[in-house]
């Protein structure tokens, strides 16, 4: 599994409001990956970007609310059922899963790709749900998997079809973590949303992984959270550019307007009963 950059809490030291102790803490359950059977505090750490005193004692009041769940055999820690039924509430909230699951794996079959539902969480995408194939060649990514906003094609989709309010959000995030990169990458996000005008699909060719292509389209859903975005991608070898651009990219435009068009029609209905 390739390694997934994990977000430091951003500063907040304008808003008097801002708690920082149950931001880190937030940190803390948000550093556990799909693919983890049991966390230990200096892994945590690392990801967190906290200095190890201070996640044990994140760790121990976590385990102590269920949170997370401690393992005295070998020290480590692994998601507790107050964290899991935290999760469950909210993936069940999710309409969206429930319509585009079966337009996802349609076009998982079609591509051989992997075919993900994403939303953002400051600068990382979030795999809401997976489609794939027994056959497919690519990552294990899962639900609950983090990938990095700028260089993925899920990211930059969802900074195209974002308000311009989120998108200058997420923009302060990004010059505050690399003030040097920061104009080189503008230009190329600036340049990725121009294309998704012209195109009506994001991209990204090995930018986030150099043997990955992907492309993605933006869903304006209504969603408090932002805008979603739904993306197909795997090896390289197995997509090539301009299969993604050219079978895959007009089937997942036409995917997301029909998950847009239902779940467009089902708001409608509350509205009216």
């Amino acid at each position: 599994m390739p390694k997934v950059t994990k977000t430091a809490v951003p500063r907040k030291k304008e808003d008097r409001h801002f708690v920082t102790a149950v931001a880190r803490a937030m940190s803390v359950l948000e550093c556990f990956r799909s693919g983890d059977k049991t966390v230990g505090n200096h892994e945590i750490a690392k990801r967190c970007k906290l200095p190890k005193s201070t996640v044990s004692r994140l760790t121990h009041t976590l385990t102590r609310l269920n949170y997370l769940s401690y393992d005295e055999d070998d020290g480590r820690y692994s998601v507790g059922t107050a964290g899991l039924a935290l999760a469950s509430v909210m993936l069940g909230r999710l309409g969206v899963r429930q319509v585009a699951r079966p337009l996802m794996q349609e076009l998982a079959n079609f591509s051989n790709g992997v075919v993900a539902l994403t939303s953002r969480d400051r600068l990382s995408m979030i795999y809401l749900d997976v489609a794939r194939t027994n056959g497919t060649m690519t990552q294990t990514l899962e639900a609950g998997s983090r990938i990095p906003l700028a260089t993925t094609a899920g990211g930059r989709a969802y900074l195209a079809v974002a308000s311009e309010r989120e998108r200058n959000d997420v923009f302060t995030l990004l010059r505050e973590q690399d003030e040097a990169a920061w104009p080189n990458l503008r230009v190329r996000l600036e340049r990725s949303i121009v294309e998704y005008q012209k195109s009506g699909t994001a991209a990204s060719f090995g930018d986030w992984q150099s043997d990955v292509n992907a492309i993605a389209v933006g869903l304006r859903i209504g969603n408090p959270r932002g805008p979603m975005t739904i993306s197909c991608g795997g090896p390289a070898l197995a997509l090539s550019r301009q299969f993604l651009l050219d079978e895959v990219g007009p089937r997942l435009i036409e995917l997301g307007r029909r998950i847009e068009t239902s779940l467009g029609q089902a708001t409608v209905t509350l509205q009216r009963l």
